[in-house]
């Protein structure tokens, strides 16, 4: 929500205005460049909208803020070109109320575009989120990565490396969406503050990883040449794409990263298909590479990959994880009632080729049981049990 500064105006007198702490309301102006304010000029306030009033007759800013139980002052921030003292019947006015819902609704067939509008609508709302492009899918659409926090703490999460396993994305933004509401709010999240994350942590978030495969999956093969004939081809001429874990290219992302990637090939297919094959080479696929790119370059201090299924979480690499990884996987362990599993005969994957280069904990954290793509019906137990392990990245 927009408002304008009037005299006396600073984000000290903004923040008990509105009740949102000052370091969101100044991160929520980051273009600014300085703390100092002019009249007149456009400040964001997150974690408000602004809806439209009409003035009744005898109406006062002083009587229509007592109705919407808000102060005064706010009216008087975002009307700047309405003069108080001389308000009219069935006049409009804006009037600032608290965003107290969510906008991101999971229980969906969560595509790409589905989580680009809730993406934009989380940034306009709470303008303090802050998000980049690290790469492009193999069809030319933007992978988005969200910055939540100011901290030293780097953590990174990130879902939907596999196609058919889409769910992970709207359970993973459904987080993000609470994460930010409990920010704005000063609210707990199962009796837990999450102010103090926002000064401890920079959370980093890739929603989806694989953007084309989970448009393929969901809404079945692309129109255009030669991509409809080639991925039918691929799957042996079938146009139900419920088996596909790839992307457009037929390799598998979570396949795709130097960890042993040469023992993952000689087992696996040869050649582009729904699941499995690795590519010719490591980091061939444009998604993989925006990947090691960006945990290159942000050096993240714990990695969580959220995939599905079987209520399993992978936190081994050749015994080159550190001490803190079993401490860690066993709080994710007690607060979701997955089993934690050190190692199993699979290689090449994002978490393997982070413990392996960083020697920091990375997690492969297998969401819901049964068979993916798995039914949106699972979609409140799976993000009741996840929420901890969200959780508790963040505070450890």
């Amino acid at each position: 929500m927009d408002v304008y500064v009037l005299p006396g105006t600073s984000f000290w007198s903004l923040s008990p205005l509105f009740s949102i702490p000052m370091q969101l309301i100044i991160d929520s102006n980051r273009d600014l460049g300085t703390p100092y304010l002019s009249i007149g000029q456009r400040i964001r306030i997150p974690g408000y909208v602004s809806v439209e009033e009409q003035i009744r007759q005898g109406d006062s800013f002083w009587r229509v803020a007592g109705r919407n139980n808000i102060p005064v002052e706010s009216l008087l921030l975002t009307n700047p070109n309405v003069n108080p003292n001389f308000l009219q019947a069935g006049q409009t006015i804006r009037v600032p109320r608290r965003v107290t819902w969510r906008y991101v609704i999971g229980r969906q067939n969560y595509d790409y575009s589905i989580m680009m509008n809730d993406l934009s609508i989380l940034m306009a709302v709470y303008p303090f989120m802050q998000m980049t492009i690290p790469g492009t899918s193999v069809l030319g659409l933007n992978i988005p990565e969200v910055l939540i926090g100011n901290g030293a703490k780097r953590v990174h999460y990130n879902a939907s490396f596999h196609a058919n396993e889409w769910i992970t994305t709207p359970v993973l933004m459904t987080f993000l969406n609470d994460y930010l509401l409990s920010l704005t709010n000063q609210s707990t999240i199962r009796g837990l503050s999450t102010a103090p994350l926002y000064m401890q942590t920079l959370l980093s978030v890739v929603p989806m990883v694989n953007p084309d495969g989970v448009n393929l999956v969901i809404n079945g093969a692309p129109e255009d040449a030669p991509w409809r004939n080639r991925v039918i081809e691929w799957n042996n001429g079938s146009s139900d794409f419920s088996n596909w874990k790839a992307n457009i290219n037929g390799v598998d992302l979570n396949d795709q990263f130097p960890a042993n990637w040469e023992a993952e090939r000689e087992r696996n297919p040869q050649s582009p298909g729904p699941r499995n094959y690795g590519g010719e080479a490591p980091l061939t696929e444009p998604e993989a590479i925006a990947m090691a790119d960006l945990t290159r370059r942000r050096d993240f201090a714990r990695v969580l990959a959220f995939h599905t299924q079987g209520e399993v979480i992978y936190w081994g690499f050749e015994n080159l994880e550190p001490p803190e990884s079993e401490i860690l996987v066993n709080e994710f362990s007690r607060v979701s009632g997955y089993e934690p599993i050190k190692t199993i005969e699979s290689y090449a994957g994002y978490k393997d080729w982070f413990i392996q280069d960083w020697r920091r904990p990375g997690f492969t954290v297998e969401q819901g049981i049964g068979v993916n793509p798995l039914p949106i019906s699972q979609f409140d137990e799976i993000y009741e049990k996840s929420f901890g392990i969200y959780l508790a990245a963040l505070y450890m």
